[in-house]
């Protein structure tokens, strides 16, 4: 198969693109051919994401938390594409406060963002999912919406976790509509934000020490799995879980 073209054509939808992984996948799925509606929540940034690459590319400020930009994102999308081939629901913020440090404010957006904005996603989507015959959804969960992790990151882990399985709910809601719905897990990925955060840290230190592999992620590696769940080399996989962490959960 020839990669350049394995995504051509087809409409995708991503969220959070200005981040490191969000720019990365914009750039590997038009590598592929694919039509990249890159949103996010600092419109610049969207924009950003799209400027270098070859296509019919489009960017839209999206707060993923707030439904009412989501109704008018779609119909923004409805307008200009038509339909939708596939949702990449990426946006997200964390935290590492402890159960006992986090503040009542923080969790509510965290959960906000990397929760609530999933299903938002999800719900708005699917009318322009289902018009065509096969779609799919990819919602970059974590490897700490799997396993404890460093024992922080409380809201972070209870959002990433609710992600997970409510990706399994969906995609059995969706099982024979046309829709599937997968979800990613990363490890800890080199981004430039990770590195200027927590960059030679001990935090940083047990990340690499949790890895079996000896290294953190990079964004590319991320990109490329996503690629493959919203191409048809995946066509059976529904309900799934995709862990790109190095081994982490392995261990």
């Amino acid at each position: 198969m020839d990669m350049s073209t394995r995504l051509a054509g087809r409409n995708l939808l991503l969220t959070g693109a200005g981040g490191g992984i969000g720019a990365a996948t914009v750039a590997r799925l038009s590598s592929e051919g694919a039509n990249v509606i890159a949103t996010d929540i600092t419109p610049r940034m969207a924009q950003g994401a799209i400027a270098d690459q070859s296509g019919q590319h489009s960017a839209l400020a999206l707060d993923v938390s707030r439904e009412e930009d989501w109704m008018a994102a779609i119909k923004q999308v409805e307008a200009s594409h038509g339909h939708l081939h596939g949702l990449i629901n990426n946006a997200a913020i964390g935290s590492i406060a402890t159960v006992e440090d986090e503040t009542f404010e923080n969790w509510n957006k965290v959960i906000a963002i990397s929760q609530t904005g999933v299903w938002l996603g999800m719900k708005h989507c699917a009318p322009l999912l289902k018009s065509v015959e096969r779609s799919s959804i990819v919602n970059v969960c974590s490897i700490l919406g799997t396993v404890g992790g460093l024992g922080n990151s409380a809201a972070y882990h209870a959002a990433k976790g609710a992600v997970r399985t409510l990706t399994k709910n969906a995609a059995l809601n969706w099982a024979q509509a046309g829709i599937r719905v997968n979800s990613l897990h990363p490890g800890f990925v080199g981004t430039a934000q990770l590195h200027e955060r927590f960059g030679g840290t001990e935090r940083h230190l047990d990340m690499l020490a949790g890895t079996p592999m000896g290294r953190l992620g990079e964004p590319e590696e991320i990109a490329a799995a996503i690629a493959f769940l919203v191409s048809d080399d995946s066509t059976y996989m529904t309900g799934s879980e995709v862990h790109v962490d190095g081994g982490w959960t392995a261990a």
